[in-house]
This record gives C-alpha cells, sequence and structure tokens, in this order.
C-alpha cells in the first residue's frame, strides 16, 4: 500500500501539480497587474480595516484567522523541516516562489468564494470552491468531485497530520506516550467543534494572532544572535535552488529536481494557495468594504504571512544549526526541536511543543470547518449525519497522533493534489469574472468611492449568483 501511495503521489507532483499551480500563480500574477507586489500597501490598508463587517456573518479578520489558524500549523514547523531534510535548503526558495506567485491565485479563488457565497438553515455564510463550480460553472459535479476531496484531506486526513505533530513533540519534550495525548487532543478538539462556526471564528481571532506572533519573537532571537551567519544562509538556500552547489557533483538536475518538488509540495500544504481550501474561510464573511474583491486582498496576505513570515522563521532555525543532517532520520518536527534546542537550550523542545499545539490544535478546528462546509455542499440535510462525521474526525485526531508519520504526510499530499487539480481548472474557467471583479474594484476606488459590488453592472454575472445574498 505504502509503494501505491508513494508512486501517485510522485505521479501528481513530479508531473502536473507543478507546473499547474505554476501557471495558475503566472497566469492571475499577470493578469491581475502583479497586484501582489503593485498593491501590497493596500492590501495591509484592507486588513487593518476588517475587524468590522459590512453586515451579516463574521468580519473579515475573522475569516483571516480562521483561514491561518488552518494555514499556520504542522505544515510551517514539521513541513518546513522535512521539505529542507529531503530537498536541501534550496526548496526554501521555492517555498517563497510558490507562495509570491501563489498570492494572485490566492486573491482568484477568495474573491470567487465571496461572489458565490450562500446562507445555512443558521444564518451563517457559507461557500468556497465547490460552490462556485456548482453557480457560476453550473456544474455540479465538479463541486461534488472537490467536496470530496476535501472532507477526505481537511476532515480527515490534514487533521491526523496535525495530531501527529503535536504527540511527537510532546513525547520529545515531555516524555508523554502518544496515545495520552491523543485522547487530550480528541476531547479538546470535540469541545470546539461541536460549538459550530462562530466559536471556531472566535477562538481562531483569539489564539492565531498570539500564537504567531511569540513564535516569531523567538525566531528573531535567533536570528539576532547569530546575525553573522545570515548571509551564508541566504547564499546556501540560493546556490541550492539553482543547483550551483551541486554542478560540480554532477546531479544538479536532480538536485535541484527536488528542492523544486519538496519546496512546492510543502509550501502548498502551508499556505493552501491555489488549494482552494482558505476560499472556504473567505466565503463566511461580510466583508468590508462590501465587495468579494476586498476579501481576496485579505486572504492574500495570508499567504504572505504564513510562507514568507512564518515558514522562513522554521528554516532560519534549522539552518543557523547544524542539526540538518542528510540521511539521519531526524526529519519533522523532532528536527525543528533539535535545532531550537542547539540555539536556546533545552526549553527550545518545550517552546516548540508548546506552540506546534496552538499551531496544530488551531489547524484542526479550522479544517474541520472547511469539512462541515463541503458536507452541508453535498447534503443539505447534513445536520443529521454530522454527528457520524464529527466521530470519525475525532477518530483521526486518534489514529494520527499514534500513527505512522511518512504514510500520512503521503496520503495528505494526495489528496491535497486531487484538490488542486479540480480548483484550478475551475479558476482558469472562471478567470473572466475574477478579472471583472478586480477592475470594477479599482474603478470605484480610482473614483474616490468606498468600492460595494451591484450585480446590476454585470447581468452575465448576476444571472450565475445565489439568491438574496448581494441583491435585496
Amino acid at each position: 500500500m505504502a509503494d501505491v501511495l508513494n508512486f501517485v503521489s510522485g505521479l501528481l507532483w513530479g508531473h502536473v501539480l507543478i507546473y499547474l499551480l505554476i501557471a495558475a500563480g503566472l497566469f492571475f500574477t499577470f493578469r491581475l497587474g502583479f497586484i501582489q507586489f503593485r498593491q501590497f500597501p493596500y492590501m495591509v490598508k484592507v486588513m487593518a480595516n476588517s475587524r468590522t463587517g459590512a453586515g451579516e456573518g463574521i468580519s473579515s479578520f475573522q475569516a483571516f484567522c480562521t483561514s491561518l489558524a488552518a494555514r499556520v500549523g504542522t505544515g510551517n514547523m514539521a513541513g518546513v523541516a522535512v521539505a529542507l531534510y529531503l530537498g536541501g535548503a534550496g526548496a526554501i526558495f521555492w517555498m517563497w516562489l510558490i507562495a509570491l506567485i501563489g498570492m494572485a491565485t490566492s486573491f482568484a479563488e477568495s474573491t470567487l468564494a465571496q461572489l458565490y457565497k450562500t446562507k445555512d438553515s443558521d444564518g451563517n455564510f457559507r461557500g468556497g470552491p465547490a460552490y462556485y463550480m456548482e453557480y457560476g460553472l453550473g456544474k455540479r459535479w465538479m463541486g461534488v468531485v472537490f467536496s470530496l476531496c476535501l472532507i477526505l484531506a481537511f476532515g480527515l486526513v490534514f487533521n491526523a497530520v496535525q495530531a501527529n505533530s503535536i504527540a511527537a513533540a510532546f513525547e520529545v519534550a515531555f516524555d508523554i506516550p502518544k496515545y495520552i495525548v491523543g485522547i487530550l487532543l480528541v476531547i479538546g478538539s470535540a469541545f470546539i467543534i461541536f460549538g459550530g462556526l462562530k466559536t471556531i471564528s472566535r477562538f481562531a481571532e483569539l489564539v492565531v494572532p498570539l500564537m504567531a506572533l511569540a513564535y516569531l519573537l523567538v525566531a528573531l532571537y535567533v536570528c539576532f544572535i547569530n546575525y553573522d551567519l545570515l548571509p551564508a544562509v541566504f547564499k546556501q538556500i540560493i546556490y541550492s535552488a539553482l543547483g550551483i552547489e551541486q554542478a560540480g557533483a554532477g546531479a544538479i538536475g536532480y538536485a535541484v529536481m527536488q528542492a523544486m518538488i519538496q519546496g512546492i509540495k510543502r509550501g502548498l500544504f502551508s499556505n493552501e494557495a491555489g488549494m482552494g481550501s482558505a476560499a472556504n474561510a473567505a466565503a463566511t464573511a461580510s466583508p468590508n468594504p462590501n465587495h468579494p474583491a476586498s476579501q481576496g486582498y485579505v486572504q492574500m496576505l495570508g499567504v504572505f504571512v504564513d510562507t514568507i513570515i512564518i515558514c522562513s522563521a522554521t528554516a532560519a532555525l534549522i539552518l543557523l544549526s547544524n542539526q540538518l543532517v542528510p540521511d539521519s532520520g531526524v526529519t519533522g518536527i523532532a528536527l525543528t526541536q533539535a535545532a531550537l534546542v542547539q540555539h536556546v537550550g533545552e526549553w527550545g523542545a518545550i517552546f516548540i511543543a508548546i506552540a506546534i499545539l496552538f499551531f496544530a490544535f488551531t489547524s484542526i478546528v479550522a479544517n474541520y470547518s472547511y469539512a462541515e462546509t463541503n458536507l452541508m455542499f453535498l447534503n443539505t440535510k447534513y445536520k443529521h449525519s454530522m454527528l457520524i462525521f464529527r466521530a470519525c474526525v475525532l477518530a483521526m485526531v486518534m489514529f494520527g497522533a499514534v500513527g505512522e508519520l511518512g504514510l500520512i504526510w503521503t496520503m495528505a499530499d494526495i489528496s491535497m493534489g486531487m484538490m488542486a487539480i479540480v480548483n484550478v481548472v475551475a479558476l482558469f474557467m472562471l478567470s473572466g469574472f475574477v478579472i471583472w471583479l478586480y477592475k470594477d474594484y479599482c474603478s470605484q476606488l480610482k473614483a474616490g468611492i468606498t468600492p460595494v459590488f451591484n450585480p446590476d453592472n454585470h447581468p452575465e454575472m448576476e444571472k450565475t449568483l445565489p439568491k438574496g445574498i448581494w441583491k435585496k
């Protein structure tokens, strides 16, 4: 089974997804006029005003925190370590690249998710790729395929990955058996996910900024005490990514490809740009300004914070140490812990264990909210099956805590890859709407007015929208 899964994962990532994701990122980067670079200051301005919603639903900031809770987790701490172990320092360069061009893809998917959001029986906004596939493209079957992939990936497999890293970190730091950690995680997860969507968003809004700030402060301290080594680290990243280090060893092609595959794979797992997952959180917001594109700006910043800032912090911790040893078997969260212990002493392992607890636990509850939205898409009477689904989610948390790391990561890669393929195809098909929404938003800004979405200005788009959401 492991051999089959590894073959499928290699096929997806080595021959399909790398090219598809880069093509999507470059396409939207050019079509949106390099929005992620040219309008970065405005992106921050929209975020600064995002705590106040424009009406019903949660605020853009709460939606941002929910998506960041899902993004910032195992991928930032264990995933970066895996990428470095398997792909070398050059993998970080490719993580940066896929994040920078992926910001434009994130704008597209989050804007479309806002455009085609619906409202559930409890009055919460719901939406995401499955919804814009059904309403925007008129292809419900495509939305069903995406929903099934997302439920498998985020509702089940990814939660096992998060639990695995938490259990491994606590075993190293406190010598607590993994099954004990698994039981505690199941209890904590049940408490949050049974509280509903608004409980999850309030929890994320409180925890995510604090945990990210604490982790970044520690990383900055490590960079400060090792400032003389930073130029060599940057040189190592660039040289390894471009194959300069391997030029005399005859293995340049293989080394660069490994760095590229691992960097893009782990980068996508962390920032989720193009995967379609964060779009589920984007749809839940009542944005300010009240225009779909404003949530696109907010979610773009999430990709930047996740990869360019937080993933880079983990990379710095590891590359500034001497713990990255090929074929040593020390990888994942254990490598990150070993690196910080070298820098600050034994309390580093404890700090990483606590950090991954908060990072990964918030990912578990945010991942669940994505899966719940897509379960609702598959079955409007989803509440009848919700108890069974929640039990399956909690069972996967327990399985992940005590399971084998390699097999779980491979399962995550395959399910993530299938999601990304379906979503990127839909984004290309709906790209005309994305461009129009962006131009409509910018034209109102240039006119000196606060952008507001009026579907009457585009009848072709209006007839595809869910009823009673934008036009009242």
